[in-house]
């Protein structure tokens, strides 16, 4: 008969895990939450460079577009005469604030619709923009009688569109050194038909508005002025309405900013648009064979009125930088911002340099001045900007 075995019964003990397995649990926990915390700041590293580089494009893009909206409308109420381009401005302001302890301040500016300040060994650009702020229209007014110095209105073919308070520019026929253009406002006082603002009158009284009108800072010869009915080009007025300069810069903060110049002051507020814009630099681009087209750009600013006239577009480009500082170096002398302005156009008194990868010219875009400039990425945003109170006039 088969013998049939017994299971034995043993004691159920009490089993853990021991010191080794203990040990090697806390590794393999303490390496997955490294690998976990690593793979997490990577994460959130390339996160926050995305994140501070969709920031960057879009203070680039603002930025651009404000450019570009106010070179665009450069000009608007001075330029409608090429032959003016170029002419000195003079002015006097007087603060009406009797608490002022200043006296009066005199105001000097080309009548040109930009105005580029080239930086030096690269740095940003200043670029100033003068318009008419006026809130009708802005045309020129033919002066149809001489204007002498002492004389406190200016007889003229039509008043349309002037209103008191305005900023009138007076022209003279040929401007020079002795022929000045001046800067007064209109006044309104029906006290007398010769300080009322007419039809045919555009009164300049300092009594109406003190701030503004001096008849000290008309030139010492007249302003010519001659009926409607000859064709001889005279003396005429250019209604600025709210006067207003800007000039646009990049802070040492690296903000683009914009100082504004107005007819209620001229002392220049200013005031910071959009942050991380490290360089501004701009262009003129000129028609030197008067065809209507662009075939030279540079940064010389013109002396003359017939370099003035040549100007018809601006190029403009602005790097904008991402506020993410990333620990490995992101740029290098190699990859430093360039500006690609083409391959065909005539460019003059900017190094170029070819292209990587391409044919084309490239402006190098100074930002080694910057504290730890290689741990930052930058993007460059650049427009071509017709002029286009420019091109009407022609």
């Amino acid at each position: 008969m088969p013998r049939t075995r017994t299971p034995s019964r043993t004691r159920p003990g009490s089993r853990g895990f021991t010191l080794v397995e203990l040990m090697v649990g806390l590794v393999l926990g303490l390496l997955t939450i490294l690998v976990i915390t690593a793979v997490f700041a990577l994460a959130e590293g390339k996160k926050r460079t995305v994140a501070m580089g969709s920031d960057a494009q879009v203070n680039g893009a603002l930025a651009l577009y404000t450019l570009q909206r106010e070179i665009q409308t450069a000009g608007y109420g001075a330029s409608s005469n090429r032959a003016a381009l170029g002419c000195v401005v003079k002015g006097k302001f007087t603060n009406p604030d009797p608490s002022a302890a200043s006296g009066p301040t005199d105001v000097t500016f080309t009548l040109a619709p930009v105005i580029i300040k080239d930086g030096a060994n690269g740095a940003a650009d200043e670029v100033t923009v003068l318009q008419s702020q006026t809130s009708l229209y802005s045309a020129p007014i033919r002066v149809t009688e001489t204007h002498d110095r002492t004389q406190e209105y200016f007889l003229v073919q039509s008043s349309l569109g002037v209103a008191a308070g305005d900023l009138l520019i007076a022209v003279p026929p040929a401007p020079s050194s002795t022929e000045w253009c001046t800067l007064f406002a209109a006044t309104n006082n029906t006290g007398s038909a010769a300080t009322t603002l007419g039809l045919n009158r555009i009164p300049h009284t300092a009594a109406g508005n003190a701030a503004w009108n001096h008849s000290e800072i008309f030139p010492q010869a007249n302003y010519e002025g001659v009926p409607i009915t000859v064709a001889t080009p005279q003396s005429y007025l250019l209604n600025m309405g709210n006067l207003t300069q800007r000039t646009y810069s990049v802070s040492t903060a690296g903000n683009l900013q914009v100082a504004a110049v107005t007819s209620k002051s001229v002392a220049s507020t200013t005031t910071d648009l959009f942050p991380q814009i490290v360089n501004l630099q701009a262009m003129y681009g000129k028609d030197t064979n008067a065809d209507g087209i662009v075939d030279r750009w540079d940064v010389t600013t013109p002396t003359t009125q017939a370099d003035w006239a040549t100007i018809l577009a601006v190029r403009i480009a602005v790097v904008a930088r991402s506020n993410q500082y990333e620990k490995d170096l992101v740029t290098t002398a190699t990859n430093s911002p360039q500006w690609d302005i083409g391959g065909s156009d005539a460019i003059a008194g900017v190094t170029t340099t070819t292209c990587p990868g391409s044919s084309n010219k490239c402006v190098a875009l100074k930002v080694d001045h910057l504290s730890d400039w290689q741990h930052y990425r930058y993007k460059v945003y650049d427009s071509v900007i017709p002029l286009r109170n420019m091109l009407w006039s022609s």
